[in-house]
């Protein structure tokens, strides 16, 4: 697989240099008595790509879920460029903040192009009645989502299959139309949950590639990801978590090199650590609370 990245300018959504984009304090998340993340502090910055690493339940994608409004932390807050966000998902997409998922969560029957329009929907502003009449605002409208949303398919490679139905794509490029989509909601900050799941090499340096050229255009990239090449190549900072705590954060020489890192990755416990029967019931717990409507969303 290769992948045609030709960036032109900023993104719509990009922030100025320096600009503090994400800065969650505290956050916390517990199910019932079980805590999954525990007074994470974390910032990234515009122009950076930050990685989140750490054995399986550790609490990654828990918090995860807390940046974007699909968790309510039970303790702590998440600002994006200084406002605290909403707590429903939707209303943190229109603020800027924009994520894939670590199982792709692509509209199967839907074509390629009209994936990446489903990812414009916070930027456009008709309403009922003007799609209903289709006057000239709302063609005018339809024309510059589907200019950009074409945009998009050029920038990762896929405008050729504008019309494929996504479920037809291969699993590498079904990756990358998950990203597009992402990236039509014009975000300052990128949330990635494991883009290289399941990739060749090949798909995994093309998606290097991708993300490097994502930054370029001037917006903040969070990634969690398991493959540890991929993420020490790619990433300016790297924060560990282990049993839901953030255990050490730096460069990818100070990670690589801390002990603590290595004796997490390596199964041995830490005083107090949690047994695998408490770490089954954490995973169980949050399987459980993404599964369950989200009853804010549909109000």
């Amino acid at each position: 697989m290769t992948t045609d990245i030709t960036t032109k300018g900023a993104a719509p959504g990009a922030t100025a240099p320096g600009e503090t984009v994400l800065d969650a304090r505290g956050v916390t998340m517990r199910f019932g008595g079980l805590t999954a993340v525990r007074n994470v502090d974390l910032q990234v910055n515009s122009g950076e790509i930050v990685g989140l690493i750490g054995p399986n339940g550790a609490g990654k994608t828990t918090f995860f879920n807390c940046l974007t409004g699909l968790y309510i932390p039970t303790e702590g807050e998440v600002r994006y460029k200084g406002t605290v966000l909403p707590s429903q998902s939707f209303k943190v997409t229109a603020a800027g903040v924009a994520r894939t998922f670590q199982n792709i969560r692509l509209f199967a029957n839907m074509t390629v192009l009209e994936n990446v329009l489903v990812g414009r929907h916070t930027r456009t502003k008709e309403g009922l009645w003007s799609a209903l009449l289709r006057g000239p605002g709302f063609k005018k409208a339809e024309k510059a989502s589907e200019d950009r949303a074409m945009e998009l398919l050029e920038f990762i490679g896929l405008a050729a299959k504008r019309d494929h139905l996504a479920r037809n794509l291969p699993y590498g490029e079904q990756r990358k139309l998950e990203i597009a989509r992402a990236l039509a909601s014009e975000p300052g900050l990128l949330l990635l949950d494991e883009p290289t799941a399941g990739m060749n090499p090949q798909e995994t340096r093309a998606t290097e590639e991708l993300v490097f050229a994502i930054r370029d255009m001037g917006i903040a990239v969070l990634v969690i990801e398991h493959d540890m090449r991929f993420i020490f190549n790619l990433c300016d900072r790297v924060a560990v978590l282990v049993q839901g705590e953030k255990l050490v954060e730096g460069d990818s020489a100070t990670v690589q090199g801390d002990e603590r890192v290595i004796a997490a990755y390596l199964g041995e416990p830490f005083e107090d650590a949690p047994g695998q029967e408490e770490i089954a019931e954490v995973e169980a717990a949050e399987a459980q609370a993404e599964a369950a409507p989200r009853k804010e969303n549909d109000r």
